[in-house]
């Protein structure tokens, strides 16, 4: 082979290791964000076949940054350090992210990011939304359930503090303005409680927002409801209203005198779903996060209830 040929070789070579690598399946995180990760394939692989074509090298510049970042970005994954692992039940974590110089992390109440995992060299990502205020400085914390057979959940059982993990965002159709609605009615599931915890507290924490909140949310147990203290407080508000649901659990005899009045038991079925639809103060507009199974539940009674399709939103 001569030489020239050999430096055609190494040419093509060396723009074949540049080409973009189609992600796989586990690399999407199904929350339907935009940019998806496939998108972003198409993208890269676009610049990247123009590039080819042209010969230009410098269409390809531009590399994910692995510093902590002043800005985010829903196009590439930035490091965020670990600085405190809290676990809340036997399952769940409340994970605080640093952010430098005391910056907010600049998303809207409701919105969430997307966490890149990696397990056994699989790339795996998955939607998580900061239940920290919006307005929060210098810091970002993150509700995550673990599950006994889950990629991620072996990831994020691996954490302490001072480690790094990568983040891209905000991604979200929810946007909440003050006094926008009445009434909101916030029906959560589990874990599905996170994107409601920033809007309610947007809501409490400005004077000039009158609009009422009736929090539903719905456990297994009582022991594993999450953030009591946070949504007690919330209750003391003139316009909020807090309800729990809890599915294994029969009788109000032993739980405190303040959970007692505002606790049901068994699901979140339809005549429930009536009652609280009734019991709010003006018409609501309903969000509703938790499980594909609750929400799709959920939405099918908020509709028997009475409300319209554009009268509620999904997470």
């Amino acid at each position: 082979m001569s030489e020239r040929e050999e430096d055609d070789a190494a040419t093509e070579e060396a723009w074949l290791q540049l080409r973009p690598v189609e992600p796989l399946s586990s690399q999407c995180c199904g929350s339907g964000c935009s940019p998806c990760v496939f998108d972003l394939y198409h993208r890269d692989l676009a610049r990247w076949e123009a590039a080819l074509a042209s010969k230009d090298r410098s269409l390809l510049s531009g590399h994910e940054s692995q510093s902590c970042p002043s800005k985010l970005s829903p196009e590439t994954f930035l490091a965020f350090r670990i600085s405190a692992v809290d676990k809340l039940t036997q399952d769940t974590y409340c994970i605080r992210f640093a952010l430098p110089g005391n910056c907010p992390l600049g998303l809207r109440p409701g919105q969430h990011l997307i966490l890149r995992g990696i397990v056994d060299g699989l790339e795996i990502q998955r939607a998580y939304t900061p239940i920290s205020p919006a307005d929060a400085e210098g810091y970002f914390e993150v509700l995550i359930k673990c599950y006994q057979t889950g990629l991620m959940s072996q990831y994020v059982k691996s954490w302490k503090a001072g480690d790094t993990a990568f983040w891209r965002g905000p991604f979200g159709r929810f946007f909440y303005k003050p006094n926008q609605y009445g009434e909101l009615l916030m029906l959560a599931a589990g874990t599905g409680l996170a994107p409601m915890v920033p809007i309610l507290q947007s809501i409490t924490d400005n004077a000039d927002d009158e609009t009422f909140v009736t929090l539903v949310s719905c456990f297994k147990t009582f022991e594993g409801i999450y953030l009591k203290a946070f949504l007690q407080e919330q209750s003391r508000f003139w316009n909020v209203r807090t309800f729990f649901v809890l599915s294994q659990e029969d009788s109000s005899e032993q739980l405190p005198w303040s959970y007692r009045e505002k606790t049901r038991f068994g699901r979140l079925g339809q005549d429930l779903i009536e009652e609280l639809v009734g019991c709010c103060r003006r018409k609501p507009f309903a969000l509703v996060c938790g499980s594909a199974e609750f929400t799709k539940d959920t939405a099918r009674g908020l509709l028997c209830a009475g409300l319209a399709e554009d009268s509620c939103f999904l997470f």
